[in-house]
């Protein structure tokens, strides 16, 4: 069975270390960027099988990474992870708007990632 992999998008390197080891051991393949214009670039051209976006990001924010690549023929079945330390309902209730698959906030329990990450790619 091939690796799927995942486009991780957050400007922390710290989170991004945690979920690549997080990721590896789940036998995930890792793609990460450190700002949304990065990000965007990096999920058009490697058009990966999901993606976990921070929404505090340099450059591009995760809302509009997000709703960039949601309104984009081409991306739209690409589910998005929208994972975040803005833990309002308000936030939430954005990303979904945005188009976004599920919204897990930080700091977060790797198996409610990891479970999430699994059904949202068996839909695929």
């Amino acid at each position: 069975m091939d690796k799927k992999r995942i486009l991780v998008v957050d400007d922390e390197e710290d989170i991004l270390n945690v979920l690549r080891f997080r990721l590896e051991a789940n036998n995930y393949e890792v793609l990460s960027a450190s700002d949304g214009q990065e990000g965007l670039n990096r999920a058009r051209s490697e058009k990966p099988d999901l993606i976990i976006l921070d929404l505090m990001l340099p450059k591009l924010d995760g809302y509009k990474v997000c709703r960039m690549l949601k309104f984009d023929e081409t991306y739209k079945a690409i589910p998005i992870i929208i994972f975040t330390a803005r833990a309002q309902k308000k936030d939430e209730e954005i990303g979904m708007e945005m188009g976004a698959d599920a919204y897990i906030s930080k700091p977060f329990e790797p198996d409610v990632l990891l479970g999430k990450m699994k059904e949202l790619l068996e839909k695929i």
